[in-house]
């Protein structure tokens, strides 16, 4: 019995999309590819690739070609967030713009058919801290707290009028 447990090994799962290998995908035409994916990916192959699209294909390939053996290639910096992410793309490292930096991405296999825009973040996410002046029903009777909010809308900074006034 414990025999059978040692020679029972677990193979590394091998990647498919929607049944075909990536290998596979990786020579497929462009309008085979298509047929594998979801109606909104198809519509955009139908209406055929743009110019921006190609170069940033060609810029991928070019930073594959020139990357040494086992390291990962060059990262190419994009604002094209609505690209879609084929197979000859993975691998590569991509800069994609959020509105702000480039977030580097490496592409992977199970990214394939998603648009590029999924995988870096627009905003900052909301990590709520303690609340604010005037937030709460019980922070509204403090009066210092008012006092300082009276003369932040007014735009006066010094602290030395607000300690004069409480004084008195």
């Amino acid at each position: 019995m414990s025999s059978e447990v040692k020679t029972k090994r677990r193979p590394f799962k091998k990647f498919t999309y929607r049944g075909v290998d990536l290998d596979q995908l990786c020579e497929m035409s462009r309008e085979d590819l298509a047929q594998l994916l979801d109606a909104r990916a198809r519509r955009r192959f139908q209406r055929g690739t743009k110019k921006k699209e190609t170069r940033l294909l060609k810029r991928l390939r070019k930073a594959k070609k020139n990357a040494p053996e086992l390291e990962k290639p060059e990262c190419v910096k994009t604002h094209l967030r609505n690209m879609i992410v084929l197979p000859e793309m993975v691998g590569n490292v991509v800069g994609i713009y959020n509105g702000k930096t480039f977030n580097q991405v490496e592409i992977k296999a199970e990214m394939v058919g998603h648009y590029l825009g999924e995988f870096s973040i627009t905003y900052k996410p909301v990590k709520h801290g303690r609340p604010g002046i005037g937030a709460t029903h019980s922070s509204r009777f403090i009066p210092l707290k008012i006092i300082k909010r009276l003369f932040h809308n007014l735009r006066l900074e010094t602290d030395s009028l607000i300690l004069d006034i409480i004084k008195l």
